[in-house]
This record gives C-alpha cells, structure tokens and sequence, in this order.
C-alpha cells in the first residue's frame, strides 16, 4: 500500500500511550483519545433542534450533527485521518530508543498535528476494523469542511453514512487506506471548469478501485455576515473551480472585488464567519450559509444553470461487474512508444461498438520527456503521456473484456481503475440537491 507521509506536525509517539503490563503479560500500546466524529444530514428541518455533546455541553444548533463549531475541531479530526494511530500489537515493530515507534502496520510513521486530548468519542480499535457488516453505517470521506458539495454528494451516494471531513484530497485516500474511512468521494470533472487533474493523478498513485460514481448539480451562492451589502464588499474567496463558474455572473452584479482562491468552497464560508470578515464575501452552498450563519445576497450565480460536477466513490477492494444495469469502467494505459498507439487503442473498443465517455491524457510522471532522432531533421522532443479512458461497459462483458485484451497488446502499462454501476438517477439544474 502506498502511503505520503506529511512533511510537519508532532510524532506519532505523542498520541501513542505505554501502559504497565501485570505481571506475566506483554506491553500493549494503548491509543490516545482522538476523535472522529462528524455526520451526514439531509434534512436541514432537523438543524435548528437543540443537541447536547458526549461532554453534556449544548451545541451550537448550526452544527448539529457535525464535526464542531470551530476550525480546530475540524483541525483535529483531519489530523486523525494522516495516520494509523493505533495498531495491534503483532503488526507494530519497535526500533531505535525505548518508546520509539518507527513502523505501523508495515507502514512508517506519519507526523500529526498536536491536539486535544480531552475531545469527546475516543478512537478505538472499532473504528479500525474492516468494512461495516450488512447494514452497519458506512464512513465516507470527502475533501473540504461541512458544507461543502463533496459532503452533499457523499449524502447522495450513501444517505446514511458518517461523512468525514479531510483536508486534502491526499488524506481522503489515505483515510481508506488505513481502514478510517470505508469509502471516499471525491470530484474528478465539473461540466464548466473541466477535469480536477489533481484526483487523476492520485486515482493512479493509490491502490483504491472505483465503485461507483454520482453527478451532482451544483448551486452556487453568494455569502456574507448578516448585515453586508454588496456595495460593502472587496473580496470574493471560494474555491478556484467555483469562481471560475461564477465569473460572468460576478462581473454582471456589478461588484468590483478581488478574486481569492482558497481550498474549499466550504472552507471560505467558515473562514468568513470565523473571523468576521465584513468586507468579504464567498462562493458557496446555501447549505454552507446555513452551517456558519451567513447570509444569502444572491443565489444561482454559477454561469450556467446545467453546472454538474462528477464524483467517483472509492474503496478499497473492487465491486463484482454486473450486466444487469448500466455499468461503467475506467482504465488508464501508457505506451513507450508515445501516442501513435492512441489510434490502435480506440479502434479496439469502435470495432465492438462501446462507447467512450471520457479521455484524458497527463504527462507521464516518472518519464516526462520522449527524445525522438531524425538523420535528416534532428533530434525533437515529445511529452509522454498517461491515457484515461471511461468506456460504456461491465468487465463482465464479453466485449469489454476482449477489447481489453486486444488493448493489452498495444500498450505498455493497462490498469482497471474500476467498473462501476453508471449513475443514472435524473438530476433539475435549476435547484440544488
């Protein structure tokens, strides 16, 4: 399994704890009291009711059922999902010093942010365990705070699951990987602002499978504190794919502000709320103002009513291919020999009549720079390329799986990212879900 280990933040020994055994028994490391705890909920009837934490502490009514009511909430349950804290005592290799840990799990350490040790819902090893059993609530990951459209499409792929909040997109991976989170959802293409690469690129450097996919419509608003007119305003943060699909519209309303990109559409909301800005506004859901009470001065600014964003879910073992529904499969190949084979490549699957959905190339990585030599010409350089292809078809089917092998032979590196069922739930533009 491939692991990123984060470049700050304080050892994993400090959330680590050494009990005294009794008499006659080994050492056990026992894990100190993190917390993950945050949820899904549809029905913003039910977020104004009064809730009461594990401490006995009211909590806020705009965060019932979610991660806090403060960044460093949210902070420390982000900092849980960089690592595997707890391990059993078969799976961890003591090294160097007495205490020092520098293997879990076959995996090495990751550094994490410091936090609080008397947060509520402690970790255990429950919450470690393998995939939930029939029935049981599933834990899904998504990039961003509460809030945020990837939360809304975790709710619309799994209705009842526990949505966890990460960061990045590099810890929602992770979060499957070491058995924190049982799916992860993340954005791969938006129908205005095109293709999130990033998500590509970690979709090829991870082992997890594609299991599924949802589109969903999104809705932007324009956000400020209770109070702020339009003429107030100087700023505009939000996420860079949202102010990209607000542009028009932002010009249009007549507000001279800067643009500012920040990590989450979500993320902007809180920020403002958080530190009061009053000059400044964000691109957000209405779910978003709703959370960090703000105010809606306008509502569906996205350039285009149609705008829909693509989410894959992620696991980390592969579904069984079906050919009773709609099935969709994406592959990602390369070939020494550069694009020439592209052509080869599509003909395999326009031969046996399936459709293609998607391609999208990017530079090889490891190997970015092809030299090809001419005597006559010279010496010419060429970026190699990564394909990624989504075609209209189950691994069960005779054809795909003979396309495929046909494929094979044609290119140097052929990986299945998943075959998946296609989401064919119908979506309205003109509202959000």
């Amino acid at each position: 399994m491939h692991t990123i280990t984060p470049s700050s933040g304080a050892s994993l020994k400090s959330l680590v704890r050494q009990t005294s055994p009794p008499p006659g028994q080994i050492n056990r490391f026992v894990p100190a009291r993190l917390v993950v705890q945050c949820g899904y909920r549809f029905d913003s009837a039910n977020t104004n009711a009064s809730t009461v934490n594990t401490n006995g502490i009211p909590a806020s009514n705009n965060f019932a059922g979610h991660v806090g009511a403060s960044r460093a909430d949210w902070q420390s349950s982000c900092a849980i999902l960089a690592s595997k804290v707890v391990s059993q005592q078969q799976d961890t290799e003591k090294t160097g010093g007495a205490g020092e840990i520098t293997v879990v799990n076959g995996h090495k350490t990751l550094d994490l942010v410091p936090i609080d040790n008397n947060l509520p819902k402690p970790l255990t090893i429950t919450d470690l365990s393998p995939a939930p059993m029939h029935g049981s609530q599933l834990r899904v990951a998504y990039q961003g705070v509460p809030g945020a459209y990837s939360e809304a499409a975790a709710g619309k792929a799994y209705p009842k699951c526990e949505a966890i909040p990460c960061d990045q997109f590099e810890v929602a991976f992770q979060a499957v990987e070491l058995w924190i989170a049982d799916r992860a959802v993340l954005p791969v293409e938006n129908s205005l602002g095109g293709s999130i690469h990033r998500n590509y690129d970690l979709l090829l450097r991870h082992r997890l499978h594609i299991v599924g996919e949802v589109q969903l419509p999104v809705h932007h608003c324009l956000l400020a504190l209770p109070g702020v007119r339009k003429e107030y305003l100087t700023r505009v943060i939000s996420h860079p794919q949202a102010l990209a699909q607000c542009e028009l519209t932002l010009t249009k309303l007549g507000l001279n502000v800067v643009r500012e990109a920040v990590d989450d559409t979500a993320g902007a909301a809180e920020y403002i709320a958080a530190n009061n800005l009053r000059d400044t506004a964000a691109i957000a859901s209405a779910r978003a103002a709703e959370l960090y009470g703000l105010q809606i001065l306008s509502e569906g600014i996205q350039d285009d009513s149609s705008n829909v964003t693509r989410f894959v879910m992620l696991a980390r073992e592969p579904i069984i291919p079906r050919t009773d529904r709609p099935f969709k499969t994406s592959i990602v190949f390369a070939h020494d020999k550069g694009t020439s084979v592209l052509f080869k490549v599509l003909s395999a699957f326009a031969f046996r009549n399936i459709s293609l959905t998607k391609i999208e190339s990017r530079p090889h990585r490891n190997r970015p720079i092809r030299l090809v030599d001419d005597a006559n010409v010279g010496t010419a350089k060429h970026f190699e390329y990564m394909f990624y292809v989504d075609f209209e078809a189950s691994m069960a089917d005779v054809r795909a799986q003979n396309a495929l092998a046909e494929v094979q032979e044609f290119t140097s590196f052929l990986r299945v990212l998943g075959s998946y069922p296609m989401d064919m739930t119908p979506w309205c533009p003109s509202r959000e879900e």
